[in-house]
């Protein structure tokens, strides 16, 4: 089963854009380390409603071949 291009897992976003002039951040500090940490759970996210997607469909298909 393919996923339809309906399915948006957050790939392409964009995630952290270069700051303006006016709005310069200093790397290392605590809101970047917090900007990571989200970032990194929303991907743990992602891969784990991916694996429920793929194991649900899968599941689907054992169900499929185990009636017909």
């Amino acid at each position: 089963m393919s996923a339809s291009t309906a399915d948006n897992d957050g790939q392409g976003m964009i995630v952290n854009p270069k700051p303006a002039e006016d709005n310069q951040d200093w790397d290392g500090d605590e809101a970047d380390r917090a900007d990571r940490l989200r970032f990194e759970e929303e991907q743990a996210m992602i891969r784990e409603q991916s694996e429920a997607r793929a194991a649900k469909a899968a599941a689907e298909e054992a169900a499929k071949k185990a009636t017909a």
